[in-house]
């Protein structure tokens, strides 16, 4: 929500979306505000429901959102993924390790052909770890402390759409 507010205040258009899944059939993009939806109360309570719901398949829902983004007619397109982990998929397929991460930089790779800038913000703190591998061509912050997040986000946003 935090973003959104941010984003809301100065009149930037925004989208909030989530994803989860269970093997590549039943990957779930879940909508919470569209960019042409007023950030009200029904947005809000939307967000407040979102939670974890099963794996998640980043390659699958980045590319479903550059596909959305990508016909939004804005100057800067941003692509923020908001992170607890490293891309994963335990159902039938094994979506995870190297083939997970592979997927995830190609979808990445894709959203960059298209203008699309994406950012991964995580609150993983092994994400060190394993983010440059994914996101080092496009961007990432770990953020460690949840209860800094509102405090970074203004000066991360604006260094984003610079």
């Amino acid at each position: 929500m935090l973003i959104a507010e941010a984003v809301d205040a100065i009149g930037d258009a925004c989208a909030i979306w989530g994803f989860s899944g269970y093997s590549r059939e039943h990957v779930a993009f879940y909508i919470a505000k569209e960019f042409d939806d007023a950030y009200d109360s029904r947005v809000k309570e939307r967000i407040g429901r979102m939670s974890w719901k099963m794996e998640n398949r980043d390659g699958a829902a980045i590319r479903h959102a550059t596909m959305k983004l990508a016909k939004q007619p804005a100057r800067t397109r941003l692509l923020i993924l908001l992170s607890d982990g490293r891309p994963l998929d335990c159902g039938c397929d094994q979506y995870f390790d190297s083939y997970a991460q592979a997927d995830t930089r190609a979808a990445l790779r894709e959203a960059r052909k298209l203008n699309i800038h994406p950012f991964c913000i995580t609150v993983d703190p092994r994400g060190e770890s394993y983010l440059e591998a994914l996101y080092g061509e496009v961007g990432y912050v770990v953020i460690e402390d949840v209860a800094s997040l509102p405090s970074r986000l203004p000066a991360l946003y604006r260094r984003l759409t610079r």
